[in-house]
């Protein structure tokens, strides 16, 4: 049996080759607080406590898993999001700190105001969430074309008390996207990163997130935008805003974009890690 002692240590080093020596440590932190119910402090403090034999064998399975590069956040089955617990499988992307900026965004530009939003391609719905109770007056439909991610999605928003409209949607399909209403305000986190870039992404993201929420052709990266557009252009009220994600590397092409569909005051935002990530656009004058 090992100590909470050495189960931290000897996980943290397992971990380096796949990691750096911070996100190990991350990682095994957490893994050791969710198997024994400890925080940091209390797992010091007790560092020559046993494990039972229950959770001897847990962390022995956890860590064939993270050793595969599974997430630790789809190992512990949640992750936080805006300063809230949300669940997470591999039926949806590991919410990221960045979408945090972009979902402050939409927030501080629509304080106080009743918009109804659509978050397209919503996975664990953390956005739709997160817009919804920073703004209770607004009415919030999110769509995917996962089952399994809209699942999750109606699982968060139960345990967080929000009351969105969850409809399963596939953007690529004609007839389906016809049937929406219009809005005030389309959030997206869509796919955009190029097949071709697949072999620069980090395992424990190649392998185990959803493609089908990842990558576009690498001929037509920008194919999420150029529909998210299109469509504002009939579902948006006047005056609606579109606020979207970015690829960095394409950030540019799709600022000119909206700019091409007669979008207006189209404005990109850099994240903290001073990558151009964001993206603002107007339809119309307000």
């Amino acid at each position: 049996m090992h100590t909470y002692g050495q189960a931290y240590y000897d996980l943290k080093n397992a971990l380096q080759p796949l990691y750096d020596e911070g996100e190990a440590t991350a990682i095994a932190h957490a893994i050791l607080e969710h198997i024994t119910g400890a925080d940091k402090l209390e797992r010091l403090t007790d560092k020559d406590v046993l494990f039972t034999e229950v959770q001897q064998q847990q962390y022995e399975d956890t860590k064939v898993l993270l050793l595969k590069a599974t997430p630790v956040q789809y190992i512990v089955g949640k992750t936080w999001f805006a300063g809230r617990e949300f669940i997470v499988n591999n039926s949806v992307l590991i919410p990221r700190p960045e979408t945090e900026e972009l979902v402050e965004w939409i927030i501080h530009d629509n304080a106080g105001s009743s918009p109804a939003i659509l978050d397209i391609g919503t996975g664990s719905g953390c956005i739709a969430i997160s817009l919804k109770l920073g703004m209770p007056l607004s009415a919030v439909t999110a769509c995917d074309v996962s089952s399994g991610a809209l699942l999750v999605a109606r699982m968060n928003a139960s345990n967080l008390d929000a009351d969105i409209e969850v409809k399963h949607i596939d953007f690529l399909d004609a007839e389906q996207v016809a049937t929406l209403g219009k809005y005030d305000i389309i959030a997206s986190n869509p796919p955009y990163i190029p097949e071709t870039d697949k072999a620069t992404i980090h395992a424990n993201v190649l392998e185990h997130e959803p493609h089908v929420a990842l990558f576009v052709p690498t001929d037509d990266a920008l194919l999420f935008y150029r529909i998210i557009a299109d469509f504002g252009q009939s579902h948006l009220n006047d005056g609606g805003l579109i606020y979207c994600e970015l690829d960095r590397d394409y950030a540019l092409q799709a600022k000119a974009l909206f700019e091409d569909k007669g979008y207006t005051d189209v404005e990109v935002r850099k994240d903290m890690a001073g990558n151009t990530r964001m993206l603002k656009a107007v339809l119309g004058k307000k």
